[in-house]
């Protein structure tokens, strides 16, 4: 199989001639490890895009550093958000919201999206074309909760989300546009599907009650994702926490894949629930307790207990690697042996 090939299979739940894999090289993690991470992901191979064109991150610049030698950086995105940042290569934490104060969302315009004509669109088209013709190819969405919640304080977005406020409407709606246009766009370069991610879970139930949830974002969902699901494309949906109550609905509006918080779940019963929603489940290893305090043995144990329990060669899932700083490099070189290990070793199908 092609690495395209083997990842719709595992999208259709048909069997694969291999363990899929898809290889997130995150630049905290190669700022720490550096060229022996490099070499591991260049060995390991990713059915989701080339590997010979990773490179290491750029170092911080000298000004990133505090007058002690820490790493403390600030950036403002192009949405007017101001972020503060402790650890190079990790997401950081909002500090100025552009819409703290919502009188300001009458005039609040957000970046506009990359453009559907022209010479970098014709490029982009043609690149996804290169692309699909050996790997799956996701294109990216804007996620809601997420990014109101770097437009707005967190607290004051679960109060106008409870409250349904008019004005916590128009900005979901307004990102609905941004994101409508982004699915659009991931459409016309020809893209497999999209990747949207959205942390709906504490460590013991969904932020929301889900009657909230259904009616406030279950509705936009449907609206985004429907021409995705009209062009028979495919909806990769992250979130953390544990967010199991919600399984049904993200099936419902047009998700064929959800990337969870694996160690929140029973695996066996999770495993059977998402294969009888034909949910198929994106593997990430548990990157807190397991990859940072754990042994190579446990890493080794655990992968094999994954790919059993999601029955990974009979299609349904696939494992997602990223390595986080603070991740000993006997864990992350066992991580990636064992992937190996498992995609040489898989029987003929």
């Amino acid at each position: 199989m092609l690495p395209r090939e083997r990842v719709l299979a595992a999208l259709e739940f048909r069997p694969v001639d291999k363990v899929p894999v898809l290889l997130f090289p995150a630049a905290g993690g190669l700022f720490e490890h550096g060229q022996k991470l490099l070499d591991l992901c260049r060995r390991c191979g990713n059915d989701f895009g080339p590997v010979d064109s990773l490179r290491l991150p750029a170092p911080p610049l000298p000004e990133d550093f505090d007058a002690d030698g820490r790493y403390h950086a600030f950036r403002t995105d192009e949405w007017g958000t101001r972020w503060e940042y402790r650890i190079f290569g990790v997401w950081g934490h909002p500090v100025t919201w552009p819409l703290a104060d919502l009188a300001r969302l009458a005039t609040y315009s957000p970046p506009p999206p990359p453009p559907l004509t022209g010479p970098e669109f014709e490029a982009a088209r043609q690149a996804a074309a290169r692309h699909r013709e050996h790997f799956f190819q996701l294109s990216w969405c804007t996620s809601l909760f997420e990014k109101l919640c770097s437009l707005r304080p967190f607290q004051e977005v679960l109060m106008d989300i409870q409250l349904d406020t008019p004005d916590i409407n128009r900005a979901a709606d307004l990102l609905l546009e941004h994101s409508q246009a982004l699915v659009r766009y991931a459409l016309a370069i020809g893209a497999d599907g999209i990747s949207i991610g959205d942390d709906f879970g504490t460590q013991l139930a969904p932020i929301f009650p889900p009657a909230v949830w259904r009616r406030f974002f279950k509705p936009r969902y449907q609206v985004l994702f429907e021409p995705l699901v009209r062009a028979g494309k495919r909806v990769v949906f992250h979130s953390c926490g544990q967010i199991e109550p919600l399984l049904e609905d993200l099936r419902d509006v047009g998700v064929n894949a959800i990337w969870p918080q694996l160690p929140l779940f029973e695996l066996r019963d999770f495993s059977r629930r998402c294969r009888g929603l034909h949910l198929a489940v994106q593997l990430h290893p548990d990157r807190g307790e397991l990859m940072q305090h754990g042994t190579p043995a446990q890493v080794r144990r655990y992968l094999h207990h994954l790919v059993e329990t999601f029955d990974t060669l009979r299609g349904g899932s696939w494992i997602h690697l990223e390595i986080d700083p603070g991740f000993p490099f006997a864990n992350v070189e066992a991580l990636f042996e064992t992937v190996m290990e498992l995609r040489e070793g898989a029987p003929a199908v």
